[in-house]
Protein backbone atom coordinates (compact mmCIF):
# COMPACT_ATOMS: atom_id res chain seq x y z
CA UNK A 1 0.00 0.00 0.00
CA UNK A 2 1.44 3.26 -1.34
CA UNK A 3 0.75 5.12 2.13
CA UNK A 4 1.89 2.79 4.80
CA UNK A 5 5.05 2.61 2.31
CA UNK A 6 5.62 6.24 2.33
CA UNK A 7 4.73 6.49 6.16
CA UNK A 8 7.84 3.46 6.36
CA UNK A 9 10.21 5.66 4.38
CA UNK A 10 9.31 9.05 6.83
CA UNK A 11 9.89 7.29 9.54
CA UNK A 12 13.09 5.33 8.76
CA UNK A 13 14.18 8.86 7.52
CA UNK A 14 13.03 10.89 10.75
CA UNK A 15 14.95 7.93 12.73
CA UNK A 16 18.20 8.09 10.71
CA UNK A 17 18.19 12.49 10.77
CA UNK A 18 17.55 12.18 14.53
CA UNK A 19 20.44 9.85 15.48
CA UNK A 20 22.91 10.87 12.74
CA UNK A 21 22.25 14.70 14.09
CA UNK A 22 21.88 13.82 17.64
CA UNK A 23 21.69 17.26 19.68
CA UNK A 24 19.76 18.67 22.69
CA UNK A 25 16.61 19.01 20.33
CA UNK A 26 16.24 15.50 19.78
CA UNK A 27 16.58 14.57 22.49
CA UNK A 28 13.88 16.70 23.49
CA UNK A 29 12.22 15.32 20.83
CA UNK A 30 12.17 11.37 21.50
CA UNK A 31 11.51 12.23 25.30
CA UNK A 32 8.38 13.62 24.77
CA UNK A 33 7.51 10.83 22.26
CA UNK A 34 8.69 8.07 24.93
CA UNK A 35 6.51 10.19 27.75
CA UNK A 36 3.38 10.67 25.45
CA UNK A 37 3.18 7.10 24.65
CA UNK A 38 4.43 5.34 28.14
CA UNK A 39 1.19 7.88 29.56
CA UNK A 40 -0.96 6.61 26.48
CA UNK A 41 -0.01 2.57 27.24
CA UNK A 42 -0.82 3.06 30.73
CA UNK A 43 -4.13 5.01 29.84
CA UNK A 44 -4.84 2.16 28.00
CA UNK A 45 -3.91 -1.12 29.98
CA UNK A 46 -6.52 -2.50 31.67
CA UNK A 47 -9.09 -0.95 29.80
CA UNK A 48 -11.26 -2.76 27.17
CA UNK A 49 -9.15 -0.12 24.43
CA UNK A 50 -6.30 -2.18 25.44
CA UNK A 51 -7.61 -5.29 23.36
CA UNK A 52 -9.19 -2.59 20.19
CA UNK A 53 -5.69 -1.13 19.96
CA UNK A 54 -3.85 -4.73 19.34
CA UNK A 55 -6.46 -4.99 16.91
CA UNK A 56 -5.41 -1.59 15.05
CA UNK A 57 -1.92 -2.84 14.98
CA UNK A 58 -2.74 -6.48 13.70
CA UNK A 59 -4.89 -4.41 10.88
CA UNK A 60 -1.91 -1.91 9.89
CA UNK A 61 0.47 -5.49 9.96
CA UNK A 62 -1.85 -6.71 7.87
CA UNK A 63 -2.36 -4.19 5.70
CA UNK A 64 1.63 -3.87 5.31
CA UNK A 65 1.71 -7.42 4.23
CA UNK A 66 -0.74 -6.83 1.80
CA UNK A 67 1.18 -3.90 0.21
CA UNK A 68 4.53 -6.14 0.28
CA UNK A 69 2.36 -9.13 -1.77
CA UNK A 70 0.66 -6.78 -3.87
CA UNK A 71 -2.56 -8.22 -3.15
CA UNK A 72 -4.28 -4.80 -4.55
CA UNK A 73 -7.94 -5.62 -4.13
CA UNK A 74 -7.49 -6.41 -0.21
CA UNK A 75 -4.75 -2.92 -0.25
CA UNK A 76 -7.94 -1.24 -1.48
CA UNK A 77 -10.10 -1.78 0.78
CA UNK A 78 -7.60 -1.70 3.50
CA UNK A 79 -6.63 2.01 1.79
CA UNK A 80 -10.30 3.07 2.32
CA UNK A 81 -10.37 1.98 5.76
CA UNK A 82 -7.44 3.99 6.74
CA UNK A 83 -8.66 6.94 5.60
CA UNK A 84 -10.99 7.32 7.81
CA UNK A 85 -8.96 5.84 10.07
CA UNK A 86 -8.17 8.96 12.02
CA UNK A 87 -11.70 9.20 13.41
CA UNK A 88 -12.77 5.99 13.73
CA UNK A 89 -9.78 5.80 16.39
CA UNK A 90 -11.03 9.07 17.90
CA UNK A 91 -14.48 8.13 18.30
CA UNK A 92 -13.11 4.35 19.50
CA UNK A 93 -11.04 5.97 22.30
CA UNK A 94 -13.16 8.83 23.20
CA UNK A 95 -13.59 7.97 26.73
CA UNK A 96 -9.66 7.42 27.29
CA UNK A 97 -9.16 10.76 25.69
CA UNK A 98 -11.43 12.32 27.49
CA UNK A 99 -9.51 11.27 30.85
CA UNK A 100 -6.20 12.19 29.34
CA UNK A 101 -7.73 15.87 28.63
CA UNK A 102 -9.30 16.02 31.95
CA UNK A 103 -5.93 14.38 33.62
CA UNK A 104 -3.94 17.27 31.98
CA UNK A 105 -6.83 19.97 33.07
CA UNK A 106 -6.41 18.53 36.71
CA UNK A 107 -2.65 19.42 36.44
CA UNK A 108 -1.18 21.51 39.01
CA UNK A 109 0.34 23.75 36.62
CA UNK A 110 -3.25 25.60 35.90
CA UNK A 111 -5.46 24.57 38.05
CA UNK A 112 -6.12 26.78 40.86
CA UNK A 113 -6.05 24.63 44.37
CA UNK A 114 -9.07 25.39 47.15
CA UNK A 115 -8.17 27.32 49.98
CA UNK A 116 -7.21 24.99 52.79
CA UNK A 117 -9.99 24.62 55.90
CA UNK A 118 -9.23 25.48 59.13
CA UNK A 119 -7.72 23.12 61.42
CA UNK A 120 -10.30 22.75 63.76
CA UNK A 121 -13.11 22.66 60.77
CA UNK A 122 -10.92 19.78 59.45
CA UNK A 123 -10.81 18.03 62.96
CA UNK A 124 -14.74 18.59 63.18
CA UNK A 125 -15.20 17.17 59.79
CA UNK A 126 -13.43 14.06 59.64
CA UNK A 127 -14.96 13.47 63.38
CA UNK A 128 -18.16 13.78 62.10
CA UNK A 129 -17.46 11.51 59.17
CA UNK A 130 -16.16 9.18 60.93
CA UNK A 131 -18.82 8.72 63.36
CA UNK A 132 -21.41 8.66 60.86
CA UNK A 133 -19.63 6.10 58.35
CA UNK A 134 -18.69 3.61 61.14
CA UNK A 135 -22.18 4.08 62.90
CA UNK A 136 -23.99 2.84 59.48
CA UNK A 137 -21.48 -0.12 58.58
CA UNK A 138 -22.64 -1.48 61.96
CA UNK A 139 -26.06 -1.06 61.31
CA UNK A 140 -25.40 -2.48 57.71
CA UNK A 141 -26.79 1.52 56.10
CA UNK A 142 -25.56 1.63 52.40
CA UNK A 143 -23.99 4.47 51.46
CA UNK A 144 -22.15 6.41 49.13
CA UNK A 145 -20.03 9.42 50.07
CA UNK A 146 -18.43 11.35 47.30
CA UNK A 147 -15.12 14.28 48.56
CA UNK A 148 -14.94 16.36 45.74
CA UNK A 149 -11.13 18.14 44.91
CA UNK A 150 -9.96 20.02 42.59
CA UNK A 151 -12.75 18.41 39.42
CA UNK A 152 -15.50 20.07 40.41
CA UNK A 153 -18.86 17.46 40.07
CA UNK A 154 -21.43 20.06 39.79
CA UNK A 155 -22.92 17.88 36.75
CA UNK A 156 -23.23 14.97 38.77
CA UNK A 157 -24.33 16.84 41.98
CA UNK A 158 -26.95 18.28 39.23
CA UNK A 159 -28.80 15.19 39.28
CA UNK A 160 -29.73 15.39 43.22
CA UNK A 161 -30.95 17.41 45.17
CA UNK A 162 -29.00 19.93 46.45
CA UNK A 163 -28.11 20.17 50.39
CA UNK A 164 -25.35 23.00 51.09
CA UNK A 165 -25.69 21.93 54.79
CA UNK A 166 -22.96 21.86 57.58
CA UNK A 167 -21.63 17.73 57.88
CA UNK A 168 -22.77 16.46 61.24
CA UNK A 169 -22.81 12.83 61.58
CA UNK A 170 -27.15 12.92 62.62
CA UNK A 171 -27.80 14.51 59.32
CA UNK A 172 -25.48 12.10 57.25
CA UNK A 173 -27.00 9.04 58.63
CA UNK A 174 -30.30 10.25 58.14
CA UNK A 175 -29.68 11.03 54.99
CA UNK A 176 -28.62 7.16 54.14
CA UNK A 177 -31.01 6.08 56.54
CA UNK A 178 -33.26 3.01 54.12
CA UNK A 179 -36.29 4.30 52.69
CA UNK A 180 -35.83 8.08 53.05
CA UNK A 181 -36.32 10.41 49.87
CA UNK A 182 -32.28 10.81 49.65
CA UNK A 183 -31.30 7.48 50.85
CA UNK A 184 -30.89 5.70 47.29
CA UNK A 185 -27.67 7.87 45.49
CA UNK A 186 -24.54 9.37 46.15
CA UNK A 187 -23.55 12.41 48.83
CA UNK A 188 -21.49 14.69 47.37
CA UNK A 189 -18.80 16.85 50.02
CA UNK A 190 -17.85 19.80 48.69
CA UNK A 191 -14.86 21.89 50.79
CA UNK A 192 -16.02 20.30 53.41
CA UNK A 193 -19.87 20.75 53.58
CA UNK A 194 -22.48 18.67 52.27
CA UNK A 195 -23.23 19.98 48.32
CA UNK A 196 -25.98 17.57 47.38
CA UNK A 197 -27.49 13.81 47.74
CA UNK A 198 -29.53 11.38 46.04
CA UNK A 199 -27.30 11.62 43.23
CA UNK A 200 -26.46 9.71 40.23
CA UNK A 201 -23.48 8.78 39.35
CA UNK A 202 -22.45 6.43 36.01
CA UNK A 203 -21.43 3.03 37.01
CA UNK A 204 -17.38 1.31 35.89
CA UNK A 205 -17.19 -0.46 32.96
CA UNK A 206 -14.42 -2.48 34.07
CA UNK A 207 -14.66 -5.86 33.53
CA UNK A 208 -12.39 -6.61 35.59
CA UNK A 209 -14.35 -5.67 38.58
CA UNK A 210 -15.28 -8.93 40.81
CA UNK A 211 -18.77 -9.88 40.21
CA UNK A 212 -19.68 -10.55 43.46
CA UNK A 213 -19.87 -6.62 44.02
CA UNK A 214 -22.70 -4.15 43.23
CA UNK A 215 -23.48 -0.74 42.04
CA UNK A 216 -22.51 1.38 44.69
CA UNK A 217 -18.95 0.41 44.47
CA UNK A 218 -18.83 0.32 40.77
CA UNK A 219 -20.13 3.82 41.27
CA UNK A 220 -17.79 4.82 43.33
CA UNK A 221 -14.76 3.03 41.48
CA UNK A 222 -16.93 5.02 37.99
CA UNK A 223 -16.77 8.45 39.62
CA UNK A 224 -12.98 7.93 40.38
CA UNK A 225 -12.03 7.07 37.07
CA UNK A 226 -12.77 9.94 35.76
CA UNK A 227 -12.11 12.52 38.10
CA UNK A 228 -9.94 12.64 41.48
CA UNK A 229 -12.57 12.65 43.50
CA UNK A 230 -12.35 10.09 46.43
CA UNK A 231 -15.09 7.70 47.18
CA UNK A 232 -16.25 6.03 50.80
CA UNK A 233 -18.12 2.95 50.28
CA UNK A 234 -20.42 1.66 53.21
CA UNK A 235 -21.80 -2.09 52.09
CA UNK A 236 -25.70 -2.52 53.41
CA UNK A 237 -24.81 -6.35 52.86
CA UNK A 238 -22.06 -6.83 55.16
CA UNK A 239 -21.55 -3.30 56.88
CA UNK A 240 -17.43 -3.31 54.95
CA UNK A 241 -16.05 0.31 54.33
CA UNK A 242 -14.49 1.07 51.52
CA UNK A 243 -12.45 3.90 49.81
CA UNK A 244 -12.04 4.50 45.94
CA UNK A 245 -9.55 6.62 43.95
CA UNK A 246 -7.93 6.45 40.67
CA UNK A 247 -10.54 4.04 39.93
CA UNK A 248 -9.30 1.21 42.46
CA UNK A 249 -10.85 0.62 45.21
CA UNK A 250 -9.72 -0.71 48.67
CA UNK A 251 -12.34 -2.74 51.06
CA UNK A 252 -12.08 -3.38 55.27
CA UNK A 253 -11.36 0.06 56.00
CA UNK A 254 -11.44 0.72 60.20
CA UNK A 255 -12.40 3.41 61.85
CA UNK A 256 -8.53 4.43 62.21
CA UNK A 257 -7.44 4.12 58.87
CA UNK A 258 -10.23 5.75 57.63
CA UNK A 259 -9.94 8.86 60.21
CA UNK A 260 -6.30 8.98 58.78
CA UNK A 261 -6.91 9.35 55.02
CA UNK A 262 -9.83 12.04 55.92
CA UNK A 263 -7.42 14.05 57.56
CA UNK A 264 -4.82 13.68 54.90
CA UNK A 265 -7.66 14.51 51.99
CA UNK A 266 -9.41 17.28 53.82
CA UNK A 267 -6.01 19.09 54.90
CA UNK A 268 -4.56 21.34 52.72
CA UNK A 269 -7.85 21.36 50.54
CA UNK A 270 -6.93 17.77 48.94
CA UNK A 271 -3.58 18.10 47.81
CA UNK A 272 -1.81 16.48 50.93
CA UNK A 273 -0.01 13.71 49.70
CA UNK A 274 -1.85 10.67 50.24
CA UNK A 275 0.40 8.78 51.95
CA UNK A 276 -1.69 6.49 53.99
CA UNK A 277 -4.09 6.01 51.06
CA UNK A 278 -1.39 5.25 48.61
CA UNK A 279 0.00 2.64 50.74
CA UNK A 280 -3.46 1.03 50.54
CA UNK A 281 -4.18 1.09 47.30
CA UNK A 282 -0.97 2.01 45.32
CA UNK A 283 0.50 -1.44 46.05
CA UNK A 284 -0.83 -4.80 44.52
CA UNK A 285 -1.32 -8.49 46.09
CA UNK A 286 -2.58 -7.19 49.36
CA UNK A 287 -5.60 -9.64 50.68
CA UNK A 288 -7.40 -6.22 51.75
CA UNK A 289 -7.07 -4.85 48.31
CA UNK A 290 -9.04 -5.65 44.68
CA UNK A 291 -8.80 -3.59 41.72
CA UNK A 292 -12.62 -3.00 41.55
CA UNK A 293 -15.30 -4.21 42.98
CA UNK A 294 -18.56 -3.30 45.32
CA UNK A 295 -20.84 -4.13 47.86
CA UNK A 296 -24.39 -3.49 47.13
Amino acid sequence: MERLGNLGAALQMLFSNVFQMLDWRNILDITIIAVVIYELIKLMIRTRSSAVLKGVLILVAFAWLTDILQLSVVSWALQQFLNIGVVVLVILFQPELRQALEKLGRSSLITSSPSPASEVSTDKVVSELVTAITDMARKRIGALIVVERKTGLREFADTGTMINADITAPLVENIFEPNTPLHDGAMIIREGRILAAACILQLSNDPDISRELGTRHRAAIGITETTDAVALVVSEETGVISIAREGRISRYVDAKTLSQILNELFEAGGKSPFKKLSLMIGGRGKDKETEGGAGK
